[in-house]
């Protein structure tokens, strides 16, 4: 069950008048009282000598007492929608969960004869409204603060109890949502979602391709369709922002506008800056690594991160990683845009909780994030196929890290995202991992590749044997030799780099990892030795870390080295 409480009104029978009227398209049927605070209270729904201006005159009789001292907007208006798979319910049941919550509010106690005047209207299967006047009995207003949370955590109980579905509920850290009158304008103007919605997914990708509050906002200020202003202190430092769609105005012909903080809570400029001060510089030049990889190696630790750091850590690395999603559609193939968009539109609320974020945490990942934007994908899409692949492994593991603190909604978006990213993926990754397969490298180099992988990974050999994208990962390997690799040392590096265990396929994750070690510089003969001699000297020795090797006292004599 939800519960929807409007802003406060001062007029009464206005709100009437919509509850017994026929809606905005006629779908409100038998409207009539199921409730009120006595038993007397006029029904015009079902009392023919009933009227509108008698149920709003004993509504309002304690408002007319009160005089000056009564609130200005002193009609308090509450919906409550069962979902729709949710039973029917009788006018009896809903005329107690009505009472509950009004108790639960504030609005009206239990057995306080000086309660709030309301009255409950149905006038459809599945909701109710209930709409009190704000002064009680005794002429004081009612102590009704944190109503929707008390109301929300009351229809938790009432779900429990009546069988209902179990509403996931939030943390009050998500993005606001659009109010009816801003649906039905972005309807009739012809757009499927509101402005407050298109500015929100403007605002996050200037953030994601910014490298500088100054270069946020200069990005937004030269976007299309988009009216920005820049508020400032007295000293003349930033203070905020807000921001209109060109065109979209109020009655006054004046644009609507958003401030940061109306449109995310996370979107207001203190914490925009606050992130995008938090970014690792790139190195430039030609000694410049693939920003595409250093992306990719950076989004495969996020797992690592939310299952070992701490939880302040954990929020920056998947507020961070929201952002490598939100560039995503201004670097992808148009014909996966789409996905990804709703993607990175999903995903928003699972990079958000009551958990403080630690931006300084992930400065390595904001700042490979960053360095993608100058390299929109190009060539076959292996980078891409790459990225998204390694992003559905952290999408699970938020999923997951989410799960654990109880995070409900954030846990369902991250699932959400995990569709539409798959998606994504199952279009760019195929014909890659077909061109690969197609060379079908000779039998001898096949089964000394299943060697290798059997001495490397005995625990998932057979699993990654049988996987459609073995003979990939084979054509992988095989070209990681040719640019002076040793086989079985580049495909340890890939099985260290992260488990396999949540992996839908094992093959195909090594095979885009094999890939990305593969382009890095082959290491020299000296370097493989010197990198061998150390190896062998950190060995631990009987309990000593660092002792050097000892010869074995003889042929039958104790082995001169153990593992722990």
């Amino acid at each position: 069950m939800i519960a929807n409480i409007v802003k406060p009104g001062h007029k009464t029978r206005g709100v009437l008048n919509y509850l017994y009227g026929p809606g905005r398209a006629n779908e409100h049927t038998d409207p009539h009282l199921v409730a009120s605070w006595d038993s007397f209270a006029p029904d015009p729904g079902r009392d023919p000598d009933a009227t509108l201006a008698q149920l709003t005159a004993v509504l309002d009789l304690r408002v007319k007492q009160a005089g000056d001292k009564a609130p200005k907007d002193h009609v308090w208006h509450c919906s409550i929608r069962a979902a729709p798979e949710d039973r029917p319910l009788s006018d009896d049941e809903w005329a107690t969960i009505a009472r509950r919550v009004l108790n639960a509010t504030g609005i009206a106690p239990a057995d306080d004869p000086d309660a709030c005047r309301w009255v409950a209207v149905r006038h459809a299967d599945d909701h109710i409204h209930i709409v009190a006047t704000k002064v009680r009995g005794d002429l004081r207003p009612p102590r009704n603060w944190n109503d929707y949370l008390r109301a929300d955590k009351e229809l938790a109980a009432i779900e429990k109890e009546y069988g209902l579905r179990q509403v996931l509920r939030g943390d009050r850290t998500a993005a606001k949502r659009p109010t009816r009158a801003e649906q039905e304008k972005a309807h009739r103007t012809g757009h499927q979602t509101t402005a407050r919605e298109r500015l929100r997914v403007t605002v996050r990708t200037a953030v994601s391709v910014a490298t500088s509050p100054e270069e946020f906002l200069g990005i937004l200020s030269g976007t299309v369709g988009v009216l920005i202003e820049i508020q400032r202190f007295p000293s003349g430092d930033i203070r905020g922002y807000k921001i209109a769609v060109a065109g979209d105005t109020n009655a006054a012909g004046q644009p609507i506008w958003f401030s940061g903080s109306k449109l995310a809570p996370d979107l207001s400029f203190p914490q925009i800056r606050e992130r995008l001060t938090a970014t690792e510089p790139q190195p430039s030049g030609h000694s410049r690594p693939n920003p595409w990889h250093q992306a990719t190696a950076a989004a495969e630790r996020i797992p690592h991160h939310l299952n070992h750091s701490d939880d302040a850590a954990a929020q920056a690395h998947l507020a961070a990683f929201g952002e490598a999603l939100d560039a995503l559609p201004r670097l992808a193939p148009k014909e996966i845009q789409p996905q990804l968009r709703q993607a990175a539109i999903t995903f928003e609320r699972a990079t958000c909780s009551r958990i403080q974020a630690g931006h300084h945490h992930a400065r390595a990942l904001r700042g490979a994030v960053r360095a993608m934007r100058t390299e929109p994908v190009t060539g076959d899409g292996t980078t891409l196929a790459m990225f998204l692949d390694v992003a559905l492994l952290a999408v699970l593991a938020a999923a997951r890290w989410h799960q654990l603190h109880h995070h409900d909604q954030q846990v369902a978006a991250a699932h959400q995202t995990l569709r539409h990213l798959q998606a994504a993926y199952d279009h760019a990754a195929p014909a890659l991992l077909g061109a690969l397969a197609h060379r079908r490298p000779p039998r001898q180099t096949i089964e000394r590749s299943a060697h290798q992988l059997r001495e490397a990974a005995p625990t998932h050999a057979q699993q990654i044997l049988d996987d459609p994208a073995w003979d990939a990962l084979t054509a992988a390997l095989i070209d990681a030799a040719t640019a002076g690799h040793q086989p079985e040392r580049i495909l340890q590096q890939a099985l260290a780099q992260r488990n396999l265990d949540d992996a839908r396929s094992s093959a195909q994750i090594l095979t885009w990892r094999v890939i990305r070690l593969g382009q890095r510089p082959a290491p020299s003969a000296r370097a493989l030795a010197a990198q061998a001699r150390s190896n062998m000297s950190a060995t631990p020795q009987h309990g000593h870390p660092t002792a050097e090797p000892r010869r074995p006292h003889g042929p039958n004599g104790p082995s001169a080295t153990r593992s722990r």
